[in-house]
């Protein structure tokens, strides 16, 4: 089984293996999700299917033109980044980046399939997202999600976000979580594996 997070930028080769005994590849290749007017159907698709979710958990349901937007131009460098997380070949999730010259990044539509939760998808893909705004030049990225989506509330929680007072004026938001990146992330690591 391999999994697969590609966004519209040049590659960045491979990387380590997860999950048991290697059973998940990990690489970030190359893919255009959105170009000029046309958008990848596999990008479609997850966001159709986020849309869809959103709108089914939401207590008052959901209407994209009512929420801030995330529009293809801001999701295409140098303005931001577009990922797809693909499992055999099948896309099983997605998430965007919107960069700011002097102000956080946001993360936007990350969304996992159903089918495809508790396999560590989602923090996987979270870790590239963080890794392309963290070499981008962001210092801190920053999203807002409603009190539905408990799963991603866990997750954000558990990868260091911290809960911040409200940024925005989303409509659908109830919480607000922010996180510092670090630069030199992959040394700390490094560091305190040799203190210990």
């Amino acid at each position: 089984m391999r999994l697969v997070i590609a966004r519209g930028v040049a590659s960045t080769g491979i990387g380590p293996a997860i999950g048991a005994a290697g059973a998940w590849g990990w690489r970030s290749s190359a893919l255009p999700a959105f170009n000029g007017t046309r958008v990848d159907p596999d990008a479609r698709w997850c966001l159709e299917q986020y849309f869809a979710e959103l709108d089914d958990r939401f207590d008052a349901g959901f209407d994209p033109a009512l929420s801030i937007p995330a529009d293809a131009h801001e999701l295409v460098p140098p303005a931001g980044a577009f990922f797809i997380a693909r499992l055999r070949e099948r896309p099983v999730g997605c998430g965007a980046l919107k960069l700011h010259r002097d102000a956080p990044a946001e993360l936007k539509r990350m969304w996992i399939a159903p089918a495809a939760r508790g396999l560590g998808v989602g923090r996987r893909l979270l870790q590239e997202l963080e890794r392309h705004a963290r070499e981008a030049g962001a210092a801190v990225l920053r999203l807002e999600t409603n009190h539905a989506l408990t799963e991603a509330i866990a997750l954000y929680r558990r990868s260091g976000y911290l809960e911040v007072d409200a940024f925005n004026d989303e409509p659908y938001a109830h919480h607000w979580f922010e996180k510092r990146l670090s630069r030199n992330h992959r040394r700390r690591r490094s560091v305190a594996r040799t203190a210990e």
